[in-house]
């Protein structure tokens, strides 16, 4: 049952910093109504300045959201309620007039491209769980910027929030505050409005004092509307709403409609050591080294890697056909469990101050812990774990949620690209595809041309891992890497990809598909990996130059027999590496045709269809 309403509905509360009077007449509108309806006991105009940010962190220790780390420089740890842990696709929703606008309607069963919700069941939805949801809580207005501020690529969202752990962790992730406010003026603005869904009184105690209100978790795109409404989760997929909401879920759509793409994508830029250089966009399902791929070390002498961003690139053609990209966001929110000095140094150079971790271990000398971690504990420290209970080896389950995060500000990576913030983004030359694939798929291969490209994205499939709800290790569909993250119907994304190849002048990226996870019989890495991905990269880098040589094969060039750089790497079995099995890929090409006719159904554009049956063709002929 929706909270009881009080009788001075209409009443206003005090607003105890900020002026309403001053902001644009449809963002006061948006705050008011919501104020209204939400009935909080005040409301608070963040500025995003460090004394704000200092009383915001004062207030959630006061309430033991979170405690302060003594090892670290302004570190804190948040343990969330066990049951709000990760984004909860069976309960993140797209609401269109028609499902088709949302999602291909598949052959049979139910789509995994998207969930839809009619905007009568939505309405009924938001009825029960808004009114009166803020009750006894502030409501923070969050000015944000998505990009760097007065980029003509970013854009601006305000967003309405209960929870001050979203209002730490939007101020590392979104430039925020007065300045966003000012980049806003009288423009557009994607409405976002969030409530952990716990109103005072509490009518139940809190589990690590973290309010949730798992049973009515909702977290809902109106994308005619422009707006993101979220209920029930303080977990940051699904309450920092400048991030995959907003970044991928509403500005894909937004970028269809503009001409551009919004991607689940990191960018990075790559020098060589006669200082020419280039700028990659990768996409990677969770867990396949993605963050490890943009901050990464290479081992190759002489070459230099930069971070531009490590999750999501905005891309548009500039009037020279060039592909520019910015990343939206300003922090790094990444997953801590396998993050080490040898994973990725440059992220641990980069998270011990000025970050939140949420469900890590803790120290007993005020440090934190995770799996892979490899640093063993000095003598007499002890752990407790994410469920704020003592821990040893022996307990028989983890010390840290494997989706366990940082939250940390992107400025301290000692490796960001010197044009991470430029307003007119960097020009990508290479787009790479990636996924955990145990078997059967090779180490690197190229696409033809670029409708090959856009079908191997289509067909991008992946080790399930644990940043969704999904258990247990199955290879699944994960076209894009957006299948979480899609604002729209599938097959019309396709065709707007396709659509890149017919804008006048463009200079279409060459695009690369690459699996560093490959096994051999005994279940061990045919690759090392890390900074090792180095070598991949330099062959891509000079294909895209012209000077690596190549081979073709039935599913894209691969390098020639000494193309790719092995100097110091010692039993790398290249044959294993780069063997393209008729009876493997047999198998592969009936799984995607099966998805595609199942899952995209009569959406699918001719273009892919043509690359299937040319693939299939080809299949036939090893």
């Amino acid at each position: 049952m929706p909270p009881q309403l009080k009788a001075e509905v209409n009443v206003m509360p005090k607003v105890v910093q900020g002026d309403l009077q001053s902001l644009p007449p449809e963002a006061r509108h948006f705050i008011e109504s919501n104020a209204k309806l939400c009935q909080p006991e005040s409301i608070h105009i963040c500025d995003g300045s460090e004394e704000e940010n200092k009383k915001i962190l004062d207030i959630m220790v006061e309430h033991g959201v979170i405690k302060k780390l003594s090892k670290y420089e302004n570190c804190w740890l948040a343990l969330t309620d066990p049951r709000d842990v990760a984004r909860i696709e069976s309960k993140t929703v797209i609401i269109t007039q028609e499902q088709r606008d949302t999602t291909p309607i598949p052959k049979t069963g139910t789509s995994q491209l998207g969930r839809w919700m009619s905007e009568e069941d939505f309405e009924k939805a938001f009825n029960t769980r808004f009114p009166g949801c803020m009750q006894g809580r502030t409501m923070y207005v969050i000015p944000f910027s998505m990009g760097p501020i007065g980029s003509p690529l970013s854009k601006i969202g305000i967003e309405l929030t209960d929870s001050p752990y979203v209002v730490a962790s939007m101020r590392i992730m979104t430039r925020m505050g007065t300045a966003a406010l000012k980049a806003l003026s009288n423009g557009e603005f994607v409405k976002c409005l969030h409530s952990v869904g716990c109103p005072l009184p509490l009518k139940e105690p809190l589990i690590n004092n973290w309010p949730c209100n798992p049973e009515l978790t909702l977290i809902a795109h109106l994308p005619d509307r422009r707006e993101i409404i979220s209920f029930g989760s303080g977990y940051g997929g699904n309450s920092l709403l400048g991030k995959k909401c907003f970044a991928l879920r509403i500005a894909s759509r937004i970028a269809k409609e503009e001409g551009w793409l919004a991607e689940h994508m990191l960018i990075l830029g790559i020098t060589n050591p006669e200082g020419d250089k280039k700028y990659f966009a990768a996409a990677f399902p969770s867990a396949c080294g993605k963050t490890n791929l943009a901050m990464m070390n290479p081992s190759l002498p002489g070459w230099k890697i930069e971070c531009v961003g490590d999750d999501i690139a905005w891309m548009k053609f500039d009037e020279q056909g060039n592909l520019r990209a910015i990343n939206p966001e300003n922090g790094f929110f990444g997953v801590a469990p396998g993050t080490s000095v040898k994973t990725n140094p440059n992220a641990i150079k980069t998270i011990f101050k000025n970050t939140i971790f949420t469900n890590v271990a803790e120290t007993s000398d005020g440090g934190v812990y995770w799996e892979g971690i490899d640093e063993p504990l000095p003598p007499g420290v002890t752990l407790t774990s994410w469920k704020n209970k003592d821990w040893t080896p022996d307990n028989g389950e983890p010390c840290a949620h494997p989706n366990s995060r940082f939250c940390t500000p992107a400025s301290q990576c000692p490796i960001m690209d010197p044009a991470w913030e430029s307003p007119e983004g960097v020009p990508i030359e290479g787009i790479i595809f990636g996924g955990r694939r145990p078997a059967g798929v090779p180490l690197v291969y190229e696409a033809f041309n670029w409708q090959h490209g856009v079908f191997i994205g289509a067909a991008m499939r992946s080790e399930a891992t644990a940043a969704a709800e999904h258990k247990g290790k199955i290879i699944m569909h994960d076209p894009f890497a957006m299948r979480p993250f899609f604002g729209y119907n599938f097959g019309k994304y396709l065709a707007h990809w396709l659509s890149m190849a017919h804008r006048p002048a463009a200079k279409l990226p060459s695009i690369f598909h690459v699996n560093w996870f490959r096994k051999d019989s005994q279940g061990k890495f045919l690759w090392p990996g890390y900074g090792e991905n180095s070598r991949v990269l330099e062959w891509m880098f000079n294909r895209i130059e012209g000077k690596a040589s190549a081979k073709p094969t039935a599913i894209g060039y691969i390098p020639a027999d000494t193309a790719l750089n092995l100097k110091g790497l010692e039993d790398v079995n290249l044959t294993e590496l780069f063997d393209i099995s008729k009876e493997f890929w047999e198998k592969e090409v009936e799984e995607i045709k099966q998805y595609f006719e199942v899952q995209v159904n009569a959406d699918l554009p001719y273009e892919i269809e043509r690359e299937m049956l040319a693939l299939e063709m080809r299949i036939k002929q090893l």
